[in-house]
């Protein structure tokens, strides 16, 4: 039952975070003063001042440097929202036991909704729960594409949102741990990530996948299981791809492929190398060091953006698309750096390489922050969290490597 209480928050943060509130707005942030007495009554009293340590000398810089305050000093409360809510959702994880079963329960009720999705591209209200996608590079092109996002603003933030359940089952399968149903398990993990059609959060499962194989290949080779798993994957990754070419070359996944590696695919261009010299040039007009500041990306960067892009006159508000660079803009190499380095000081602190699972996570999320997300991204900081958090033991590389040398001997012996 104290698993249970926790299901609303899990299926709020996960399916409707958002729905019916103004762009920008989320059900976590106004639900901050709850998270926070419930962090106060769980015994944890210096949230706020370890907030302003950090913050303070941004602050300071900031206001030297000239900010438009109201803008800043919301976007300074939008980032203690989301600072509460990753408090509030490391305390769960480390106090509570249950988050597997909280997954099971995310992924069946999300494959419902995927099934119910595709119904509703046949109807008028389509859009509700997917997106559109256009793309044409010489003779080939693809039309008014369904991109599934469900009750999220974008289908990259969905498949984000996925990333954590889709490691969690495709890294039991790779160790071939119990599942009941393992097939229909990863079809329900799978279709509704390749149905969001975000290539980046696609590409970075996959490069976490390679990363992971490829950093325990001595384990792989002396353990049939993990090495059967290895060939199994590879070669319906390989036929998969055969098909595709030999049966339907023009598929959507080819011609985005097509349009990333020829530069022709916006999206792809404006997540990556765009970004980061977009990020120096509207850092470089306040403070390279420092950034211009939370909130002024709608001051000074959303002129300098548009100007780039030649956008139109009239055209809505725009941003930089991805994390690192981003940062960048906001918090200058300053902050950037900051940035790496409490990463990299928690990979070895928290000893990720010690578990397959968060081996998975923190090499995807590594990657993804430079083509993708943004910096007030919940569901990135929720993967990070989990990178840096043993939950699952069960994913040790330690008890793995017993468990199969003890499982080894007895077949030898028998």
């Amino acid at each position: 039952m104290r698993i249970r209480k926790y299901y609303p928050f899990a299926f709020i943060y996960f399916f409707v975070n958002s729905l019916g509130l103004p762009f920008g707005l989320l059900y976590t942030m106004i639900l901050t003063p709850v998270f926070y007495v419930w962090i106060l009554l769980k015994g944890k009293r210096e949230i706020i001042i370890k907030f302003l340590l950090v913050a303070s000398p941004f602050i300071l810089n900031h206001l030297l440097n000239g900010v438009d305050t109201f803008q800043y000093f919301r976007s300074i409360a939008l980032f203690f929202t989301v600072y509460v809510f990753c408090y509030a959702f490391y305390t769960l994880i480390t106090t509570y036991n249950g988050i597997e079963e909280i997954f099971r329960k995310l992924l069946i009720f999300n494959f419902i909704l995927t099934i119910i999705a595709v119904f509703f591209i046949f109807t008028p209200y389509r859009d509700l729960l997917w997106n559109k996608w256009f793309i044409e590079i010489g003779q080939l092109s693809v039309t008014d594409l369904p991109r599934l996002m469900m009750f999220t603003y974008e289908p990259s933030y969905y498949a984000t949102l996925l990333v954590p359940i889709v490691g969690f089952y495709l890294t039991k399968t790779i160790l071939k741990q119990p599942e009941k149903n393992p097939v229909i398990t990863l079809i329900m993990v799978l279709v509704p990530l390749l149905l969001s059609f975000s290539m980046g959060v696609i590409a970075g499962v996959i490069v976490a996948i390679g990363i992971l194989f490829l950093m325990n290949l001595s384990i792989l080779l002396t353990s049939k299981r993990l090495f059967y798993s290895f060939i199994i994957l590879t070669t319906s990754f390989v036929l998969t791809i055969t098909f595709l070419f030999i049966f339907f070359p023009e598929n959507p996944f080819f011609v985005r492929i097509i349009a990333i590696v020829s530069g022709a695919d916006a999206s792809a261009n404006g997540r990556t190398f765009q970004a980061f010299e977009l990020a120096h040039i509207i850092a470089a007009k306040k403070s390279l060091w420092w950034g211009v500041g939370p909130g002024q990306l709608k001051i000074i960067g959303d002129a300098i953006i548009k100007d780039y892009y030649r956008y139109r006159p009239g055209y809505g508000q725009v941003s930089i698309p991805s994390a690192f660079p981003e940062t960048i803009a906001l918090f200058g190499y300053i902050g950037a750096g900051l940035r790496l380095f409490i990463e990299l000081y928690l990979f070895f602190k928290t000893r990720v390489l010690n578990s397959y699972y968060r081996t998975f996570l923190f090499f995807y999320i590594f990657v993804y922050q430079f083509t993708g997300s943004f910096t007030t991204n919940i569901a990135e900081y929720v993967i990070w969290i989990l990178a840096f958090t043993n939950i699952f033991p069960q994913f040790d590389k330690k008890r793995r490597n017993r468990g199969n040398l003890l499982e080894e001997q007895q077949q030898l012996i028998t």
